[in-house]
């Protein structure tokens, strides 16, 4: 589903991320797992066509994304990252609504299939009862819900999602990894993301990614990467102070 090759990231002349190539099939979730600053956001907007590749190449099904309009990238790839619309006087079914722009040009006005499409992203993300309220009134977990539902509901090939359980609850934190691992399945979406709660990436992810100082530093499968020595290692703690707060 998508294939990257050598991909340096970056902002102007200055290099964040580099040389990272992965694959990711549809149906799987691939996690990206490292320090504040190492890259992980660069590279997440970098694949979502925000800022352009300083070199390497994005191919989807085989196709590079230098050959697609914005228009059909953004129909392919959907991101929930941490900047968030505008929603002063914006129900939550306005917000998710307005995830179909790529489909409903200029005027924003949505048909049949569109309203379709946001009707089957609330039924999944569980936001159905939320439609009518506000955004701004909602608590954090359920707008990371409608987030969600407003990424789903363009029905992309690839969802990418940076820190999509920050500042939530535990409870919250497990009912959004529920629902992700419910939509890939459900819609075999392949799924890009960030996470810094190893314990979480380790049960929801086929495959993870570190990134330390924007290299990879190792690429697998959870159960082969995030072990005490590779973390420790690729966090800078020392043994003392992972067994006295990890254990």
């Amino acid at each position: 589903m998508l294939e990257i090759k050598h991909l340096c990231a970056g902002y102007g002349k200055r290099e964040i991320a580099h040389d990272i190539s992965f694959t990711v099939s549809g149906g799987e979730i691939l996690t990206f797992i490292g320090q504040n600053g190492s890259g992980k956001s660069t590279l997440l907007k970098t694949l979502a066509g925000q800022i352009p590749p300083l070199s390497g190449e994005m191919l989807i099904e085989g196709m590079s994304v230098s050959g697609m309009s914005r228009n059909d990238l953004a129909k392919c790839v959907s991101a929930m990252l941490t900047d968030r619309p505008k929603t002063d006087m914006m129900t939550c079914r306005d917000v998710i609504e307005t995830g179909r722009y790529p489909y409903t040009g200029t005027f924003g006005l949505l048909g049949d299939a569109d309203r379709k499409a946001v009707a089957e992203a609330m039924r999944l993300t569980d936001t159905a009862e939320l439609a009518d309220c506000f955004f701004t009134e909602i608590s954090d977990g359920q707008k990371q819900r409608v987030m969600l539902a407003r990424a789903v509901c363009r029905e992309p090939k690839i969802l990418l999602l940076d820190e999509p359980t920050s500042f939530l609850d535990i409870h919250y934190k497990l009912t959004f990894l529920e629902m992700l691992d419910r939509l890939r399945h459900e819609r075999n979406i392949a799924v890009v993301m960030s996470l810094h709660e190893t314990e979480l990436a380790g049960k929801i992810s086929d495959t993870v990614l570190l990134l330390k100082k924007g290299c990879c530093t190792g690429m697998g499968k959870p159960s082969e990467l995030l072990d005490r020595k590779t973390l420790t290692d690729h966090f800078d703690i020392s043994d003392e102070l992972y067994e006295k707060y990890h254990g």
